[in-house]
């Protein structure tokens, strides 16, 4: 099993013999404690998957881990167990559980959280949000209100059985569940029957749901050209679950039924201004994944050339708008289990990818995120970047089979017509050293697109084979433009006008990247194929004396 953000695995030796650390192993524990919990398999090395089929583990041993790990840590509970694996070998999997309110530390005072696969130091502004957030981590689980669970909503009960029922991302050990037992699981009902927050909110009547901090209250408001308010919706009579608010506000805004038509020659093809999928998938977001310790209404703005979704609450710890593409975390994880099991959203990681591709592959910008004091907000745009990015899309998709992560890259390619291996990483949010391969080598092996150069010089851009072969009608650009091209183009430019700077060829040839077009002029410079003049700082540039063109093309 792969290492992640609720498991780990530990050699031995941090629990035995001379070099035993058990300081690292209460800095995971913290790690685990401050955020969904999770398991240490210790015994397991980080390259197996198994212990060593002789290894044993001595039945003191737990009872060790578990007092040394108290000695060193403040809010952290484990409970440790001897496991005997599949070939026979022994390990110890000790489960640590999430610090519910309070914020888990070791004893020297060190505060650290899980991230991925590893274990990480908290920033002291993160330790703030932290702090912050805790609650709203048991919000779900908390019974506030002593409500049976016989005494909620009887038809919103018999519609959240049905529809786990006849989900197929339950599975039939779920299904075969009495109501009772699947609220349980559901996390709707505590240990004595009464509704947890959870369960008020998905199956309470209006008046219950009312009382809770803080049921979810969403306002749309459209605004005309000059941004003036022209129709406004408010969703704050409590009297629908989760799923009935997301239903109702999709089917009551007229501005997500509008469609644009891109056509070229026979082919035609209706796009939506804002499409189900992104919208389904932002609201769904803006209900899971907000703080419900946290007072603020859900906003839907509209303008003419926008729609932003603004929600209470800052991202959850980890996650920034420069990342978001890539990391995921969730707060309220019961919530967004229910929402994945009925299908309201993707899965856990996946949200994101599907919003970006649908925009990108329909010709539009990605999403822009921004995070405020107390609220993030997300602009969808409505304008369309390249009106060829849909069509060429749609016949990859009937003739091509790529991953979703190949389509966003490709619609980034598309809309940059040539970008360079370090900005398409920045464009995808991809860290440091993070390799591209699985976003470009399927569109490169099946000759979607092409590169050229090496190392942090490789550059992607469209294949112009491709493209013919299509039979479709690609913008022509001076952005894809080769080299030998470049240069020929350099020339002629200095024919017509010589002694120039720069920065007035590149005016005079806009579709040129700035950086291609410096690298070449001052790489011909060097190579006495122009003749640079002046200083470093104001250098301009002409002909040779013995350049082919200005002799007219006569050797």
């Amino acid at each position: 099993m792969e290492e992640n953000a609720k498991f780990d695995k530990k050699s031995l030796k941090y629990i035995l013999g001379k070099s035993a650390d058990f300081g690292e192993l209460a800095k995971d524990c913290v790690a685990f404690a401050n955020s969904h919990g999770g398991y240490l398999a210790i015994g397991i090395e980080d390259n197996a998957d198994l212990p060593d089929a002789n290894q044993t583990i001595p039945e003191n041993l737990p009872e060790k881990v578990m007092k040394r790990i108290n000695e060193l840590t403040i809010n952290v509970a484990v409970c440790p167990e001897i496991i005997t694996a599949d070939n026979g070998g022994q390990y110890i999997k000790l489960r640590v559980f999430p610090s519910i309110s309070a914020i888990a530390s070791t004893t020297k005072g060190l505060y650290l959280i899980r991230d991925n696969d590893s274990s990480r130091a908290l920033q002291p502004d993160e330790l703030g949000r932290l702090i912050t957030d805790k609650p709203a981590y048991c919000w779900e689980t908390k019974v506030s209100q002593k409500i049976y669970w016989q005494n909620a909503d009887i038809q919103k009960l018999q519609d959240f059985i049905s529809d786990i029922k006849k989900s197929d991302r339950v599975s039939s050990f779920v299904r075969e569940k009495t109501e009772e037992e699947t609220l349980a699981y559901y996390q709707m009902i505590d240990d004595e029957g009464f509704l947890t927050n959870l369960g008020v909110l998905w199956i309470g009547k209006p008046e219950q749901r009312a009382r809770l901090l803080y049921s979810p209250v969403v306002q749309y408001i459209k605004y005309d050209t000059e941004e003036e308010k022209v129709d406004k919706k408010v969703w704050d009579d409590y009297r629908m679950n989760p799923k009935e608010l997301l239903m109702s506000i999709w089917e009551s805004i007229p501005d997500w039924k509008e469609y644009n038509e891109v056509s070229e020659g026979l082919w035609r093809k209706e796009i939506p201004v804002y499409d189900e999928k992104v919208v389904r998938e932002l609201l769904c977001n803006a209900i899971v994944h907000r703080p419900y310790t946290t007072r603020g209404d859900i906003f839907i703005k509209v303008y003419s050339d926008k729609m932003v979704i603004t929600n209470p609450g800052t991202l959850p710890i980890g996650v920034t708008v420069n990342n978001i593409l890539q990391k995921s975390e969730k707060r309220n994880i019961h919530l967004a289990k229910v929402f994945y099991d009925l299908h309201l959203m993707e899965a856990e990681g996946s949200g994101y990818d599907l919003i970006y591709q649908t925009l990108l592959t329909s010709g539009k910008s990605k999403p822009k995120v921004y995070e405020g004091d107390d609220f993030v907000e997300v602009t969808v745009f409505r304008k369309f970047i390249t009106k060829e990015a849909s069509r060429i899309c749609d016949y990859i998709s009937a003739n091509y089979k790529i991953s979703q992560k190949a389509y966003i890259a490709l619609g980034v390619i598309l809309q940059q017509k040539t970008i360079s291996a370090s900005d398409l990483s920045k464009e995808l949010q991809l860290p440091e050293g993070s390799r591209l391969r699985p976003y470009v080598d399927s569109l490169i092996a099946n000759r979607i697109i092409n590169s050229r150069g090496s190392g942090r010089g490789v550059k992607y851009g469209i294949n112009p084979e491709f493209v013919a072969n299509t039979k479709m009608q690609f913008s022509t650009t001076l952005k894809t433009i080769e080299p030998y091209r470049l240069k020929a183009l350099v020339l002629e430019d200095l024919k017509f006008h010589p002694n120039s700077l720069l920065s007035e060829m590149a005016l005079r040839l806009p579709d040129v990247e700035y950086s291609e077009l410096e690298k070449m002029v001052r790489t011909m410079a060097k190579n006495n194929e122009i003749k640079p003049i002046g200083g470093r700082k104001f250098r301009r540039y002409a002909l040779n004396d013995n350049s082919f063109l200005e002799k007219g093309g006569r050797k």
